[in-house]
Parts: structure tokens; C-alpha cells; sequence
């Protein structure tokens, strides 16, 4: 297997080639990538760089791949790289800077000539670096150890790209274009795999002996996206948020000294779990109101999708534990009734189904009460056990993880988080008790520096994670780091809450985009004139005045309290008007919430918004006046038509319904 290369310069033959030419090792075949057709080619040993070549200014520490937009191809490359720690023998990076080069020689990627593609770029970069992206040249971060050490003796002639899991090889899509050459194998130094997810480190000592306690998540590329924008299940069994999480806990018998910097621990041991949306066809509508429409799909093939889902989960990880977290009383308990409802009809005895009403349980701060799904839980988390290699003999003795617990909330963050640590760190007890570093009588809580970190990594990991997918970070996070609920924990939820609110309703259609544009959901045609309605407002002239007449309204009451006091009846008459008109301004607003949803526009989810088959609706808020009132008032709009929107491989056939779009955005255009 060829190592990756870690650096390279980058050369500018004018308008004609980029070439990539590795720094170590000396005289390493470099890349050539021809600008005028897009050829990708490997060259010679050695072989000179042209004379009308221009060296970059920027070091280039990876080829992230290629991606098509309106008018012209692009290069993303890295150009900045943090070292986030040394694990087993390997360097870590996140992914902090990046550059995205043009292939046409007319194009400019900082001010393209047309504003469609000005805005597609827009996207990648926003996703670029709004994302955590990690990855190593020399080890692979996308597969848990388990899977690495039953595969390693392929490993060996395999390059890392190969070996990727291909749910978290995050620019598999933007890899393609390498990939699919005939020249892949060779071009293998130059094809780096990155994840999107989060890695934590750090170092204890207990008894003499030195401990790593490690943190990863993964998450899939496959139905990614945002917090309301993705949801439930698709077709081919993934679900929205799907994250690996693995806790690798390394323990060397005997240290030399505190400050030892032996990397090849004796004992190499991994808990994983799972987390996903409910895995069936359901949604939520944002509507401006703080809980948005609750859309259940009851479609014909869900439990299929779901039996799909179940399966692949049982192939790759053994027998499931599913725990359900969502409340049974209110707004969520129609999601509850419908994923019970589905997983006793997939008759798969390999995934046993769990309930655990969290917030019934641990009202009024009681959070202990999470022991209460532990010792339920307790029987399933022997009996699957934990990956353990023992390399104190010489042939190293291994225990097999022969199950996962898959939880899921609502959204998969707050309440899955609190019990995920939980389970993390019943297991992490029972590892230490197991390997004898701790005695009968002792608990990890005893220790307070190994204790404090496990704690920090946790609330860490449950932030990144809740960024990535709501927009803000973690709630209840005070008890992950504290082991109890907090006055002040509950203040910071409020105000997380209402950053969530914010982006859920007013960003996170940008951010949908750049998820489907980034991992190939959605691919423009060679035209920005096809995609022009990306940047169109198509809204009715009052829906798009109103926002305007509200803030005027405001500013002429704020301009009222400086006008001089010559006449109170002139100065109630003025503030009635004005207040009157910015209370209407409101109340239009609300009653016409969808419009004024920040909706994802590359593939808007109008197939929810306009769903009427079998299934449940909460309410129909944010859609103008209902009933007679309604249709006396309707606000005529325009109706854009689809050309046939390609979504995930498959041909949706336009519909009516497929072809309104709220907020005036648009089916997806190619």
C-alpha cells in the first residue's frame, strides 16, 4: 500500500494545468490536472515542472476532490490542517483551511461572472468551513477498531480510500472523479479520506498505569443535512443524524515513567454506539411558531425502509438494543405510536425494542433516574460485551462487541447524549474493573482527573455533534460535565434554545443546500440559466412587502418617542396607527409562516409540506387563513414547473404539489 502523500506544492501553468508535486518523498510522481478537458494525469518519476509554471503561495496538505458546478469544474483542496493529538502510533488533523481552484480558464472562484454559480460556490465553502472535518494519512478514522483488526490482513495491499467505510467517507462524492479513473490505484497516494464527526484524546494515570481514553464520532454522509430539513427515514433504509459513536479506551500494564511516550499499549479496548432518527417516514414543518407541524407518512413501504434500516444495522454491528426517548404524552407521541407501530411488524428478533420515558422520569431535575434504564439496560450491555485486544501474549486474545444500543430522541442530541455518556461510562467502569485497574470497591468517580475528563469529552462531543446538525450547542450538557442539573445549565439551554430557533427558521436552507451539493444529493447542469430560480424570489408582491411595512412601522414608533410633546391626542393617534399597522404586519407574518421559512432551494421538502395521503398532521399553521375566510383571501401564486427533479438516483414525478413551492423556492433544478 502507498502512503499518502501529507504535502504537496501546487504549480499554475496558466490557464493550462494545475500540477500537484508531493515534498516528500523526493522525485514522488507527480499530478497533473489539465484545466482545458479536465484530464487526470499521473506523471513519470521525476519529471520536470514547465518554466511557465508558477508556484502557489499556499502549502496544499490534501486533495479533497472535484466538484461540478454551473460553469465550470473545481479542485477543493486543504491548504490548512490543526494536529489535534497522536493516537496509537498516528497523527490526527482536522481540516482548517481550504481553497477551491476553477478548471475553466474563464471562470474565477473568488468573483464568478454569473451569480448563480457565485452562489453555488457560496455553499461549498460555507460547508467547508462550517463542518469538523478529520482525518490522518496513516490510519483510518472512518471504521471502528473492531472493523480495522477483522479486516487488517486486506489492509495490508488495500489503499486507505479502499478501506474508508463508505457511510463516513464524507467526500466520497467529491472523490469520484479519482476514483472512477482507470489510473485509481496509482492515483491512491493523492486520494485522502476525510470524516465528518469529532475526535477527543486524553492521558491519566491510575495505579501505575498509564490510560488513553479516547472519543469518536462518525457521521454518515448518506440523508444528511439539518435538524428540520432532515428527518425520519428514506427509501433505501438510511436515516437522518446517523452517528457512530466509539469510546477506545488504551491501558499499558507498566509505564517507565509518568511521562512515557510509548505508544504501543497492551491493551486496546472499544465500546460503539449508535445513534439515527426514528426510523420512519415522518417530518417537521417550520412555520415561524416554536413547534413546528408534525407530518407522519404512514406510506406502504415503511416497514420495509425500516426492516432495510434494521438489517444493515444487525450486519455491521451484531444484535440491537433500541432505545426510544421520545415522550409518550404531547407533540412527539405520534412518532412514538408510529415507530412502535412499524417495529413490531419487521419481526426481527435480533433488535429488541426499548422504551424510557426521559423527561416523565426525570422531572423536576431528578437525573439519577437515568440508573433506572442502565440496570434495565444492564443485561444487554454484558451480553454484547466490548472489543478487547489483548497484546500481552503472542497471539493477541480478542473479545468481540456482539451487539450495539442504538437510542434516538426527537432530534437525536439532547436526551440521546445524557444516556449515551451514560452507557459510555457504566461500560468504562466495568473495562477498568474488568482489566483489574480498578479493585471491586472502586468507581471511576473516585478519580477525579480521569473522571473530569470523561466528563469534558462527553459534553464536548455533544456539542459538535448538536452544532452540526441544529445549529447551536447541546442542551442539559451541565449535567454531562457536572453529574448534576444546574440553575445556570438551565439559563444556557434557554438561550441555545432560541439561537435554535433562530437558524432552524431563518439559515438552515443555505446549510441544506451545502449538504446536498457537498455529498452529491444534488447536481447542477453545465447552465446557471436552468438555475436561475435559485436566486429568484417568485413570492406575491404582498408577501415579500410585509416584513418591509412592519419594520417601517417599528422605526416610525421608535422615531414617535422623539417628537415633541405639543398634543397627546396627536401623539396617541400617532402611536395607535403605527402600533396598529405593525400588529397586523405581525399577525400576517405568522398566519403566512411558510413563506417566510428560510427553505432549502436545491431540494425543497415539499413532498412533506404538501403531503395528504394516510397518515398524521398536527396542525396546518403558517399557510394563510383556513376555511371559507381562507378562500376568500387567498393569495394568488405562481406555480413553478419541475423538469422532472432527480433526487438520489430516482426520477420524481412532477406533481402539483411537487411543483408549488413555498417561499417561492423551487423544485430542484438540474
Amino acid at each position: 500500500m502507498k502512503p499518502l502523500h501529507q504535502r504537496l506544492s501546487l504549480f499554475v501553468d496558466g490557464k493550462d494545468a494545475y500540477t500537484f508535486v508531493p515534498i516528500e518523498p523526493l522525485g514522488a510522481q507527480s499530478l497533473t490536472i489539465h484545466r482545458a478537458t479536465g484530464d487526470i494525469v499521473l506523471n513519470p518519476p521525476n519529471k520536470a515542472i514547465p518554466s511557465t509554471a508558477t508556484r502557489y503561495e499556499k502549502t496544499v496538505y490534501g486533495i479533497l476532490g472535484m466538484i461540478s458546478l454551473a460553469l465550470s469544474e473545481y479542485v477543493v483542496i486543504m491548504t490548512g490542517r490543526e494536529h489535534r493529538a497522536r493516537f496509537m502510533g498516528h497523527d490526527i488533523y482536522r481540516a482548517a483551511d481550504f481553497d477551491i481552484l476553477p478548471l475553466n480558464p474563464n471562470v474565477s472562484a473568488q468573483n464568478p461572472s454569473h451569480p448563480i454559480e457565485g452562489h453555488l460556490l457560496a455553499l461549498v465553502r460555507a460547508h467547508l468551513f462550517g463542518g469538523y472535518f478529520l482525518f490522518s494519512y496513516t490510519f483510518d478514522l472512518s471504521r471502528r477498531l473492531q472493523a480495522q483488526w477483522s479486516e487488517s490482513e486486506s489492509d495490508t495491499t488495500r489503499p486507505l480510500w479502499k478501506q474508508a467505510d463508505d457511510r463516513f467517507f464524507w467526500n466520497k462524492f467529491l472523490q469520484s472523479r479519482l476514483i472512477d479513473t482507470e489510473i485509481a490505484q496509482e492515483l491512491s497516494p493523492y486520494i485522502l479520506p476525510i470524516i465528518y464527526g469529532t475526535f477527543d484524546l486524553r492521558t491519566s494515570y491510575i495505579h501505575g498505569h498509564r490510560i488513553q481514553l479516547c472519543l469518536i464520532s462518525r457521521r454518515s454522509r448518506y440523508r444528511a443535512g439539518t435538524r428540520y430539513f432532515r428527518r425520519g427515514i428514506d427509501h433505501e433504509g438510511h436515516v437522518a443524524n446517523f452517528n457512530e459513536t466509539e469510546q477506545i479506551l488504551l491501558v499499558e500494564e507498566s509505564v517507565a515513567g509518568r511521562f512515557s511516550n510509548m505508544e504501543n499499549f497492551t491493551h486496546k479496548l472499544s465500546f460503539v454506539q449508535i445513534r439515527g432518527s426514528v426510523p420512519v417516514f415522518w417530518g417537521e414543518i417550520n412555520t415561524l411558531r416554536y413547534q413546528p407541524d408534525l407530518q407522519i407518512m404512514d406510506l406502504q413501504d415503511t416497514v420495509d425502509a425500516m426492516r432495510l434500516h434494521l438489517e444493515e444495522q444487525i450486519s455491521l454491528y451484531g444484535e440491537q438494543c433500541l432505545i426510544n426517548l421520545v415522550k409518550q404524552k404531547g407533540h412527539e407521541q405520534p412518532v412514538k405510536e408510529a415507530y412502535e407501530r412499524a417495529i413490531a411488524q419487521t419481526e426481527l428478533p435480533e433488535a429488541k425494542y426499548r422504551y424510557f420515558d426521559f423527561h416523565n422520569e426525570c422531572k423536576h431535575m431528578r437525573w439519577d433516574r437515568i440508573n433506572v434504564l442502565i440496570e434495565k439496560t444492564q443485561e444487554d450491555l454484558v451480553n454484547f460485551g466490548y472489543f478487547h485486544l489483548n497484546m500481552l501474549q503472542a497471539e493477541p486474545a480478542v473479545k468481540i462487541q456482539k451487539g450495539v444500543v442504538r437510542t434516538n430522541c426527537m432530534d437525536n442530541l439532547d436526551r440521546t447524549n445524557v444516556v449515551q455518556a451514560a452507557l459510555a461510562k457504566w461500560t468504562l467502569n466495568y473495562q477498568l474493573k474488568d482489566l483489574g485497574v480498578l479493585t471491586e470497591g472502586e468507581e471511576l468517580d473516585d478519580f477525579q482527573a480521569l473522571s473530569q475528563d470523561f466528563r469534558e469529552m462527553w459534553a464536548d462531543h455533544a456539542d459538535l455533534i448538536s452544532r452540526a446538525y441544529a445549529g447551536s450547542g447541546a442542551l442539559k450538557t451541565d449535567f454531562t460535565r457536572t453529574n448534576k442539573r444546574t440553575t445556570m445549565g438551565h439559563l444556557e439551554d434557554g438561550y441555545k434554545s432560541v439561537m435554535r430557533y433562530i437558524r432552524n427558521n431563518y439559515f438552515d436552507g443555505a446549510r441544506q443546500d451545502g449538504f446536498d451539493l457537498v455529498t452529491g444529493a444534488w447536481t447542477p447542469r453545465k447552465n446557471p440559466i436552468t438555475a436561475v430560480s435559485l436566486l429568484a424570489d417568485t413570492r406575491p408582491l404582498i408577501i415579500r412587502s410585509v416584513p418591509y411595512v412592519a419594520s417601517f412601522s417599528l422605526f416610525m414608533i421608535c422615531a414617535g418617542l422623539t417628537l415633541p410633546r405639543t398634543s397627546d391626542y396627536s401623539l396617541l393617534y400617532y402611536f395607535t396607527l403605527w402600533f396598529v399597522i405593525a400588529a397586523l404586519s405581525i399577525i400576517f407574518i405568522m398566519l403566512h409562516g411558510i413563506e417566510y421559512v428560510s427553505w432549502p432551494r436545491l431540494i425543497p421538502p415539499t413532498d412533506i409540506i404538501h403531503y395528504k395521503g394516510p397518515g398524521f398532521r398536527s396542525a396546518h399553521h403558517g399557510k394563510g387563513l383556513m376555511g371559507p375566510w381562507g378562500q376568500k383571501f387567498t393569495i394568488p401564486r405562481k406555480v413553478v414547473a419541475a423538469n422532472g427533479v432527480v433526487h438520489g438516483g430516482r426520477k420524481r414525478a412532477p406533481t402539483n404539489y411537487m411543483e408549488e413551492i413555498e417561499k417561492g423556492t423551487k423544485s430542484r433544478v438540474d
